[in-house]
């Protein structure tokens, strides 16, 4: 599977802290940043730009705003050949909040968005570009969007200056059968654009899907170190790596890491493949009520969540 134009990004600390609020302690943000480095890791999602109007010190960590002295206290200067990215909700983040990129750390911005959210990307994307930003707009939980207004975004997408676009499997419901169909239609509709990946494993295929966004022609790839991230997770980095036939990928850093601090964060939160994702996964539907389950003290009584979740008590 080697091609030289397979770019792969970290999103360990940006998606992982949605376990815990990004409450990360500087020694693991370090730890992963060096070991990206280490990897051949293209690409370091370090968190969130957002404003502090929408979210409160209080409750979210440092990198829920990706400040430029949070990153350089992580980063120096960052003279290597990883590239540092942050992501950005739509309606969680102000323009002015968005350093010209001549004055950040940041080389990269993504900006999140959900299909009815498209024109507010673009501008926050070609806003990001004339900063001198590199940018992505990820079209989030388009397993639940009608065909129609699906065309309609990348029709609208295909006419913007942004110019690598990716498929979000939000809920972690896709099958490959999906994922081929909506390459080919981004391809359709968007010629010319570089297209990512960015799976979910509440149904265990956030590998599998990701390889077949690979042999689509997918460029842009995403994961994180032993795929912490919200609920069941992500394609994990060094499984992803592992696959890829690029000599300057190499994983033993990240099983460093993976050791001495995402084994020991398993005792405290759950991501992974616990049943109350897979059943969110499995009905398409947002994994925030299996969050609030596992939160709970019935996490273990499953069928108690799927009667919660699909109103059948049949047993």
């Amino acid at each position: 599977m080697f091609r030289k134009e397979i770019k792969v990004l970290d999103c360990t600390v940006r998606d992982g802290g949605l376990m815990n609020n990004w409450q990360f302690t500087d020694d693991f943000v370090k730890d992963v940043y060096n070991a990206c480095v280490a990897s051949g890791v293209d690409y370091m999602e370090i968190g969130y730009k957002s404003s502090e109007k929408a979210f409160s010190r209080d409750e979210v960590g440092a990198w829920k705003f990706c400040e430029e002295k949070d990153l350089r206290r992580i980063v120096g200067d960052n003279n290597t050949s990883l590239k540092l990215a942050a992501m950005a909700d739509i309606g969680r983040i102000e323009p002015e909040d968005i350093l010209p990129a001549e004055d950040s750390l940041l080389d990269m911005i993504r900006v999140a968005a959900y299909v009815h959210q498209t024109d507010k990307a673009i501008w926050l994307a070609e806003h990001c570009l004339d900063k001198g930003y590199e940018v992505t707009i990820n079209l989030m939980a388009v397993s639940t969007v009608i065909e129609r207004d699906l065309e309609e975004a990348l029709i609208d997408l295909s006419k913007s200056r942004v110019p690598t676009i990716y498929l979000v499997d939000s809920f972690g419901s896709m099958y490959c059968e999906q994922i081929e169909d909506l390459v080919d239609k981004y391809q359709k509709f968007m010629p010319g654009k570089t297209l990512g990946v960015h799976m979910h494993n509440n149904m265990q295929l956030a590998f599998s899907n990701t390889i077949t966004g690979i042999i689509k022609g997918c460029n842009m790839l995403d994961s994180t170190f032993l795929g912490i991230g919200r609920g069941a997770g992500n394609c994990p980095t060094e499984v992803l790596l592992s696959f890829l036939k690029n000599p300057k990928f190499k994983i033993k850093p990240i099983l460093k890491v993976i050791q001495e601090h995402l084994i020991p964060m398993q005792k405290d939160i759950d991501w992974g493949y616990f049943m109350p994702y897979m059943i969110t996964g499995a009905l398409n539907q947002h994994p925030r009520s299996a969050l609030k389950w596992m939160a709970g003290d019935k996490k273990d009584n499953y069928v108690a969540f799927y009667e919660q979740m699909t109103d059948k008590n049949d047993l």
